[in-house]
């Protein structure tokens, strides 16, 4: 594969026409978020600061209901949030309507979700370009070029996702996430409908996405095999960011995971 990096922010990169590098892609502060009231109250985020950090791919691990999928759903305005700050490059989620909402998922952020979401009647290229043609664009030729080349399915284009490993879908995934040049990519659990060889392949469709395209990718994962794909991971505990850990491997991962175990008894989303 070329090893070709496009620097984000910059023409002809995935950034966004105008946003500086040395501003973080996605930023939390104070973050907080609650479920319910009185006796059913769950305060699933309290009070989480976190940058990520444009063209690096982080993964965000924590015990089961550490709260680690609500900050996605948050950072990505799919969850509002109840206070602090939720930011997409310079915007505060929290200002826009939802009009103006839609509009910054469509054009600014990507998704790439453990189910694949692909529509089983469009062939694998109509599954990747579809939120472009709802958005009314055309694709850039070369980055579809591009996208389609790091993700290797240039020879699967035309199939349909039922014609296609659990792995392909997954990359189809990716790809379509990639097309429209997002500011940053979210993925939840990518690899958790998949075997390890076909997870070990997602993973590194991701990472070639970071170091060859400059893209940003926050993931969440349970799995520290997957983490250690990541340049950083951040560690939720009880709805708060307790660690973090750069460059990591597998068995450092487990460690730190192994550490925060005890404090997951109190259950959030």
């Amino acid at each position: 594969m070329s090893q070709m990096f496009v620097s984000p922010g910059v023409p002809g990169g995935p950034g966004v026409p105008g946003s500086s590098t040395s501003e973080p892609a996605a930023r939390a502060t104070g973050l907080t978020k609650v479920y319910g009231k009185g006796d059913t109250r769950v305060t699933a985020l309290d009070s989480v600061s976190v940058e990520f950090a444009r063209a690096r791919f982080t993964a965000v691990m924590g015990p089961s209901g550490s709260g680690k999928s609500t900050l996605m759903h948050c950072m990505a305005g799919l969850d509002p949030v109840t206070s602090g700050s939720a930011r997409i490059g310079d915007v505060e989620l929290a200002s826009l309507n939802d009009r103006r909402l839609t509009e910054l998922r469509r054009e600014r952020v990507g998704f790439v979700f453990q189910g694949f979401n692909l529509l089983p009647t469009l062939t694998a290229l109509e599954n990747m370009t579809l939120p472009l043609r709802l958005a009314g664009r055309r694709p850039d030729t070369a980055w579809l070029d591009t996208v389609v080349a790091t993700v290797g399915l240039a020879g699967r284009l035309a199939h349909r996702p039922a014609q296609l490993s659990g792995g392909q879908q997954q990359r189809v995934a990716v790809a379509r996430a990639l097309v429209s040049r997002p500011e940053i990519v979210f993925a939840d659990e990518p690899t958790g409908n998949l075997d390890s060889r076909s997870g070990a392949e997602v993973l590194g469709f991701l990472r070639d996405s970071v170091r060859e395209l400059g893209q940003t990718v926050v993931m969440v994962t349970h799995d520290p095999v997957a983490a250690a794909h990541a340049d950083r991971v951040v560690f939720l505990a009880d709805g708060r960011l307790v660690d973090e850990l750069h460059d990591p491997t597998a068995d450092a991962v487990l460690d730190r995971m192994l550490a925060f175990e005890p404090q997951g008894s109190r259950r959030t989303r």
